[in-house]
């Protein structure tokens, strides 16, 4: 009976996100934890008079890792892709492809069903909109962006040239968003990043969730260089160190969070959106308008921000300033 409750969550995803329209193909890539989420997604798409098609792949090994080839052609077909598998194929090239041919993407990346029921997904995706797009606007003309906390985060950044992303969940075509998190982020250019971030909030990989002490990582020349602040931290550390990739390392994007809806639990996508935090990514940024390709994408995510770009306060706090 859990599924009619589902249904709430599902409704969302398919009119407001992706306004599935009849007749528009529908592409459920999904592995063997997520189905149950799959099938209500596919029920409510077939009831909107969609062609719904459910994907069930072999559960990633890791997070970034690309999904089967046929799975990554028959994305760039569909009108619409969701994606609700337990470990992210977001910061793939399947993504980055499927929306360059003009596919409709909502990412779902470790899903629960209880977040098809309450949480983030409750938000006026709506009325979030033009805050969003704002903040990313200011990304988008910037160029010298500054990052500080009261727990200790001062990061510089150089954003010239690149893209702010703003993911308030309602995709066009050629476009993809995470969901429930409504964020803007950029990626900075490569090897431009220095200071030191210290992660207060969540990691929500590798079984981190919410961070029981800080972690706090010094950046030097855009890479990680030391990694500080106990269990947790030797946890990122040492998984880091064992793809033997150093592009791992690579400061990929910096994100605020914008979903009042959200509440901050030790899962991605509800951790990103929280108000009053940021998150800074790691690693793979070619789907958020960089150029490395690395073995993962991890976020580090902290409370309290101020951000500042070009000398001018943008965020600080629960406060947007646009």
């Amino acid at each position: 009976m859990k599924e009619l409750l589902m249904m709430k969550g599902a409704r969302t995803l398919v009119d407001v996100c992706t306004k599935v329209t009849p007749g528009e193909s529908v592409l459920i890539v999904t592995d063997m934890y997520k189905l149950a989420i799959g099938k209500v997604i596919a029920a409510v798409a077939m009831d909107r008079g969609a062609e719904p098609v459910i994907a069930v792949i072999k559960p990633r090994e890791r997070n970034g890792q690309e999904p089967p080839e046929p799975v990554a052609e028959a994305m760039k077909k569909a009108d619409v892709v969701f994606t609700p598998v337990a470990y992210s194929i977001t910061h793939t090239h399947a993504v980055k492809n499927a929306a360059a041919e003009g596919s409709r993407l909502i990412v779902m990346t470790d899903f629960t069903e209880e977040m098809m029921i309450h949480g983030g997904l409750e938000a006026n995706f709506e009325a979030l909109k033009p805050v969003c797009k704002a903040v990313a606007g200011k990304f988008t003309t910037g160029s010298k962006l500054k990052l500080t906390t009261s727990a200790g985060t001062y990061l510089e950044m150089d954003i010239s040239g690149r893209r702010g992303n703003a993911l308030y969940c309602i995709v066009d075509p050629g476009e993809f968003s995470t969901t429930p998190t409504v964020e803007a982020n950029v990626s900075p250019i490569e090897g431009s990043a220095n200071g030191k971030l210290v992660a207060d909030a969540s990691i929500p990989y590798l079984g981190i969730g919410i961070l029981r002490q800080p972690v706090s990582v010094e950046v030097k020349n855009g890479v990680i260089t030391r990694i500080d602040g106990g269990l947790q931290a030797d946890i990122l550390r040492k998984d880091l160190e064992s793809h033997r990739d150093q592009n791992v390392f690579n400061i990929a994007e910096i994100g605020v969070g914008l979903n009042p809806k959200c509440h901050m639990c030790g899962i991605m996508l509800e951790d990103e959106g929280v108000i009053s935090t940021c998150h800074i990514g790691i690693g793979t940024n070619i789907t958020l308008g960089g150029h490395v390709k690395a073995a993962i994408h991890y976020d580090l995510i902290m409370w309290h921000p101020r951000i500042e770009v070009d000398g001018q306060l943008v965020v600080e706090g629960e406060k947007v300033y646009v």
